[in-house]
Formats: C-alpha cells, sequence, structure tokens
C-alpha cells in the first residue's frame, strides 16, 4: 500500500510539472545535449550540423499541422547540438562569456503533419564582433523539400566569436564574408532598431 501510494504521488508531481511547467522541454534538452557531447567533436565551425525530428501530438496546432511556434523550439534545440558538437558551448564557457538569441527570423514553404519526418540543417554562415549568424533549414525526410528556413543571429555574451574560434583553433580565424541575405537582413534589424528608439 506505501509503494502505490509513492507512485501514485510521483505520478501526481509529475503531472503537476507537465501541467505547471513545460516539464517536456527541459527533457527534451536534457536529451539533446546528451546526444551532442556523445557525438564526436567536429573540427570544422562551418560544417553543416544535421538534427533529426519527428511531429508529435504535442506539436499538432488547431489547423491540423506543426505549430509554427514548434519550429522555432525545434530549432532552438538543433542550435544547441550544433554549439555541442562545434565545441562552441565548451570554448565559450572556459571563456567564461554567455549566449543568448538576438533576432531570428523564419520563413514557412509547406506544413508539416503529425508523424512526418524531418530533419534541421544547422550551419553558422558568418560571425562578427558580437554575434554568430546561423541558418537553419527544416527538411522533410520523405522528399527533401525545405519546409521552413531560418536565420538566426546569436549574440556572444562576457567574450566574442573571435575569441571563442581562436581558442577552438588555436589560432585567428578569418570569417567568410556574410552573404546577401544576411547582409539584408542586418539591415532590416538596424533600421528596426533605429524606428523603436526614435518611437520611444
Amino acid at each position: 500500500m506505501l509503494l502505490l501510494s509513492m507512485v501514485l504521488l510521483v505520478l501526481v508531481v509529475l503531472l503537476a510539472l507537465f501541467v505547471s511547467a513545460d516539464a517536456w522541454y527541459f527533457v527534451r534538452m536534457l536529451l539533446t545535449v546528451g546526444a551532442a557531447l556523445m557525438r564526436r567533436q567536429e573540427k570544422d565551425v562551418l560544417k553543416e550540423h544535421g538534427y533529426h525530428g519527428i511531429v508529435l501530438l504535442s506539436d499538432i496546432d488547431h489547423m491540423g499541422h506543426m505549430n509554427n511556434a514548434r519550429y522555432l523550439r525545434e530549432c532552438d534545440f538543433a542550435r544547441t547540438a550544433l554549439c555541442i558538437t562545434h565545441g562552441i558551448i565548451k570554448a565559450m564557457r572556459e571563456l567564461r562569456g554567455g549566449m543568448v538569441l538576438g533576432a531570428s527570423t523564419i520563413r514557412y514553404r509547406r506544413s508539416l503533419r503529425f508523424l512526418q519526418r524531418f530533419v534541421i540543417r544547422s550551419r553558422i554562415l558568418c560571425w562578427d564582433e558580437k554575434a554568430f549568424y546561423v541558418e537553419q533549414r527544416v527538411i522533410m525526410q520523405s522528399d527533401g523539400f525545405v519546409a521552413a528556413i531560418a536565420l538566426v543571429r546569436l549574440n556572444v555574451t562576457g567574450t566574442s566569436p573571435e575569441h571563442i574560434l581562436r581558442l577552438l583553433c588555436r589560432r585567428a580565424v578569418q570569417g567568410p564574408d556574410p552573404p546577401p541575405e544576411v547582409l539584408s537582413w542586418l539591415e532590416y534589424n538596424r533600421q528596426s532598431s533605429e524606428m523603436l528608439r526614435n518611437s520611444s
């Protein structure tokens, strides 16, 4: 009887966590970090990283396809895996730095349905003195179609991308030139910041 009571208590606590907090997010993040730590570290910081996923019932919205916000959430897991396997998080922590999402833009091209499998291909496009710029493609495994594409700015705090890469590569690293779409996006962000400063 005591064992049954303890099992019920644990189930009630777990249910309360899943109802009152987004416990599944933290479970998924732990699994993502664990899997990324078990992978061989990637030496080339510009190499693309693949993160596999499947659309679950918890991802579905009232229209019957994956909720728009879930794409960004899946991209969050994929970026974490990219930064771990490429050694960026380890180097950043050694330098006592941090990382925060500075901006993101996503374009949706096709809906993902229940139980559809996909892979998120993430790659660092370039960097500057303050941030890494990452492209993430959500690709349907059934036909290779790019269902969504995201552009992300990862702001580095307490250190810089240059210092992180110097620690990783043991030498100064010259980054690639920003692609035209990144330059256009940066200009949009600059104009948006200026507009918000002027309006306040």
